[in-house]
């Protein structure tokens, strides 16, 4: 079992705060450390985190996936990773249609779906990045089909990046199974006790037909991880 703390979304200036709270959970044991994205973006404090810790794993709890389009968010977590050593995971949400639509200004439609053609996508750009290889990438939401050597930021030590997704659907949860290597969740109902990363977890409830392992450039059974909350002091 792995312990993981949860890097609270603070009120004005919390990135002063990052290192001091990034050092204090590595020293106390924590296995990993997850920001969410409501009143700040989730990405820019693990890049403070991965400066001041060596071992900690460092991920969204969640990212806003369809906020972005896959791109921008293959660019961040490629960096973050390399920032990391490697200790990088990025989790992924849909969020629901109201703040899709209404906060950030963007169709809502079939989001179990475009979700997994974004985390295709993503894995899609990864290669062309590690192999400097051509992008090609067509599916039912994104198509991405260029990258020139100038904005390719080419090859890390690390290109394998964790994708765990958030969901409390049946859909969401087949979708962690088939193409993730675990699901996010931050139930408040779930006694600290049982809150943490516990590896060879079975994958929930999948297809009928098993999906094969993705030919790309991640490959992981399915775990869980819920965010255990640590103060800033």
């Amino acid at each position: 079992m792995k312990l993981d703390a949860g890097l609270a979304a603070f009120e004005g200036k919390h990135l002063p705060g990052i290192a001091e709270v990034a050092y204090a959970a590595e020293e106390l044991g924590f296995a990993g450390l997850w920001t969410s994205e409501t009143k700040h973006d989730s990405f820019l404090p693990l890049a403070v985190a991965a400066n001041n810790t060596e071992k900690i794993d460092l991920g969204t709890s969640v990212a806003i996936a369809f906020s972005r389009s896959p791109m921008v968010t293959a660019q961040l977590a490629w960096d973050l990773q390399d920032l990391s050593g490697g200790r990088f995971i990025i989790g992924l949400g849909t969020q629901v249609k109201a703040h899709i639509t209404r906060r950030f200004g963007i169709p809502w439609n079939k989001p179990a779906s475009r979700l997994k053609d974004y985390i295709l996508a993503l894995r899609a750009i990864w290669r062309s990045f590690q192999y400097e290889e051509p992008l090609n990438y067509e599916g039912e939401f994104y198509r991405h089909t260029l990258m020139t050597a100038f904005f390719n930021p080419g090859p890390i030590e690390h290109p394998e990046i964790p994708v765990y997704i958030a969901g409390v659907n049946r859909r969401l949860a087949r979708l962690a199974g088939e193409l993730c290597y675990g699901s996010s969740t931050s139930t408040p109902s779930i006694p600290p006790s049982t809150c943490g990363r516990s590896s060879n977890l079975p994958s929930p409830r999948a297809p009928k037909k098993k999906a094969a392992p993705p030919k790309t450039l991640n490959s992981s059974p399915a775990s869980s991880s819920s965010p255990v909350s640590v103060p800033k002091t």
